[in-house]
């Protein structure tokens, strides 16, 4: 019998073989390449794994994990069993599937490849509908590992847009829109509007959506998409607010009043903006118990002071400060700038960046030409990363000298040996550069 450490990489191998648009921006977003009836037929060929649980769905472009990572981190503190699908990871495909915090197992993992392979050839085989993707075939492995483990509850992150997206096979009876901001524009739309629009498409007849402070243009769309399908609307920033009370760098605290309640709550995640996805989590919760679902203000509390989601203002070294994030638009980087500044105390700031090519990289650019005394630019080894020579001719356009390194590894050890004690390291653009860093300095000397 082989080993099951074999099994997990013949199952990764397998899973990285099939088609995946997450490699490429050059895929033509439409409903044929983005055709559900292909998941409808692998779901109800493994027996519709994807119904029987209560779902939660969330889409947006800013803050989707985060508040994916609230909403099950409470609903597991309230006793409930509850699955979470996220996207993209980190570290390994694990990540995406987890249950009550518990990313699944290799071995369950390659057990779950096995049960989907056969049928996923035979849609391939087909191509009825077109050939089932990476990203599909992991949405099936979630649904098949939430109905094992008895998950009362799932959460679902979308991929890309919502409309099309593979995890809109679902009817929820509560919808999240996290910020929506411009990313994506190749792909979702040139106006946030448009993008509005395909977030909103996650919104089915007479479903609860829970809205975070959105540009008017996307509000509107929102709004409108609630109107004709019956769904019930509710506003963070409107019928759902927030107070801050204090920070440092290890959280912050805040208080929210709901919709039923009003709380005084802490979370270990940094960013005004988390305390916003607090917000949508507790809507959502709170619509939850309108439903009937019991769960208090302790587990609420509980929930959130235990939540987990790396790679967003999280700290790996003290002296110097080194921070990853993985910002990667021209308002996620904005945000990040002025929370380090609220935040963080520093003399200078060596800045370490690398992006997709299919970014906003000059936006990005001009957000850090009055923040960085320094920047090391660098590529990961991701098939959509940026050369180090594109991003060095769009920084010089914003007037920004610049170095570049070969990878993360070199660029973390000349930031590390060019900075001070009172200076800030910060890596961003991607999450694939923030996960390289991590991997980058753990391997390092340098002690928190």
């Amino acid at each position: 019998m082989i080993p099951f450490e074999m099994q997990y990489t013949q199952a990764t191998n397998y899973i990285e073989s099939l088609t995946d648009y997450e490699k490429s921006s050059a895929v033509v977003y439409n409903a044929t390449n983005y055709d559900l009836r292909r998941v409808e037929i692998l779901l109800s060929a493994l027996g519709n794994p994807h119904r029987g649980r209560r779902t939660i769905h969330i889409a947006g472009t800013k803050g989707k994990g985060s508040t994916s990572a609230m909403i099950a981190s409470i609903l597991s503190c309230a006793g409930y069993c509850s699955g979470l699908f996220t996207s993209p990871h980190l570290y390994s495909w694990q990540e995406r599937i987890a249950v009550n915090g518990r990313p699944v197992s290799q071995r369950d993992f390659a057990r779950l490849v096995t049960a989907i392979k056969p049928h996923v050839q035979a849609v391939n085989k087909e191509e009825r509908f077109g050939r089932l993707t990476t990203f599909e075939a992991l949405v099936a492995m979630a649904f098949l590992y939430f109905r094992e483990k008895a998950a009362v509850f799932q959460v679902l992150e979308t991929g890309m847009g919502g409309r099309l997206d593979a995890t809109n096979i679902v009817g929820p009876g509560i919808c999240i829109i996290t910020s929506i901001s411009l990313d994506h524009t190749q792909v979702l739309g040139n106006t946030l509007a448009e993008i509005a629009g395909e977030k909103a498409g996650i919104i089915k007849h007479g479903c609860t959506v829970i809205s975070a402070p959105q540009p008017p243009e996307a509000d509107a769309v929102i709004k409108e998409r609630c109107r004709l399908l019956n769904a019930r609307l509710i506003r963070v920033g409107r019928d759902v607010t927030w107070s801050h009370i204090s920070s440092d760098s290890q959280g912050q605290s805040f208080s929210v009043k709901g919709i039923l309640k009003q709380y005084g709550l802490i979370i270990p995640l940094l960013g005004d903006y988390q305390m916003e996805n607090a917000c949508l989590a507790i809507a959502a919760i709170e619509a939850l118990q309108q439903q009937g679902v019991s769960i208090n203000c302790t587990e609420i509390a509980n929930g959130l002071s235990r939540v987990k989601w790396p790679a967003r203002l999280q700290i790996l070294n003290r002296f110097p400060l080194l921070i990853i994030d993985g910002a990667h638009n021209v308002y996620s980087i904005n945000r990040l700038i002025e929370s380090i500044r609220k935040y963080f105390s520093y003399r200078k700031v060596y800045v370490i960046f690398g992006s997709s090519r299919d970014k906003d990289i000059e936006g990005m650019a001009k957000e850090l030409c009055g923040f960085a005394d320094n920047v090391i630019l660098t590529s990961s080894i991701h098939p959509r990363a940026a050369s180090t020579d594109y991003l060095e001719q769009i920084f010089a356009a914003s007037g920004i000298t610049v170095d570049k390194k070969q990878d993360a590894s070199q660029s973390l050890a000349v930031a590390l040996a060019e900075t001070g004690k009172d200076d800030l390291i910060l890596a961003t653009g991607s999450l694939f550069l923030a996960a390289d860093i991590q991997k980058a300095f753990k391997k390092s000397a340098k002690l928190i």
